[in-house]
């Protein structure tokens, strides 16, 4: 982890704020520099941003010129342009952030939400689509509408270390409880059980 850090040129000497998504306007990676603007005005804090274009998103380009200009000249904005298979780049880089924010205006199911999850990292998502489903208010994390809304929970997070890490942990227990192919797998068997009245082959799998 902290052998990628350093070869990404991310120094660790303070919180690490991190979103991994492709350079999209409905990641909204404008919308995330602007709440790290605002929370550190009372947290001192560092925001990658890391991720990567889409071949069928001609406007990714412009997005992603437009989040280096408004990062140019902060030394504490890392953007980082990532290759499609930076799996154990990405992999270290929530393994290592403080706090994992994914403030999307639309979202099917965040892949990135759940992989931060994984790693017990409380997540401030938009509160759109599938991130409602995963991001659960004070429990595992935050949702949120606003630039100011995601920095008003990032300093919470950040200085109420207590809490930050009881969420990383309702975190993970929440995608091993509701994500992983073994619990969809173990869901659908019982299914089979059921509807066999518990008498058939299914439930020596069970």
């Amino acid at each position: 982890m902290e052998k990628t850090y350093r070869e990404l040129g991310v120094p660790r000497d303070k919180p690490v704020i991190l979103q991994v998504s492709r350079f999209d306007r409905f990641k909204d990676p404008l919308g995330v520099i602007e709440s790290y603007r605002i929370a550190r005005e009372y947290v001192d804090i560092r925001l990658v941003l890391a991720g990567g274009g889409a071949a069928d998103d001609p406007e990714s380009g412009e997005v992603l010129s437009a989040v280096r200009e408004a990062a140019a000249g902060d030394p504490d904005i890392s953007v980082l342009v990532l290759p499609p298979d930076a799996h154990r780049a990405i992999n270290a880089l929530q393994s290592g952030a403080d706090v994992i924010v994914q403030k999307s205006t639309r979202e099917g199911f965040g892949l990135t939400v759940s992989e931060g999850m994984w790693k017990r990292k409380p997540v401030i998502g938009g509160d759109v689509g599938g991130i409602r489903l995963q991001v659960i208010n004070r429990f595992n994390g935050f949702r949120v509408r606003s630039p100011e809304g995601a920095a008003i929970r990032i300093r919470y997070l950040l200085t109420h270390r207590w809490k930050r890490e009881r969420m990383g942990v309702n975190a993970r227990q929440y995608v091993l409880e509701n994500f992983l192919i073994t619990g969809q797998l173990r869901n659908y068997l019982s299914l089979l059980v059921t509807l066999d009245g518990g008498e058939g082959e299914w439930e020596r799998w069970i």
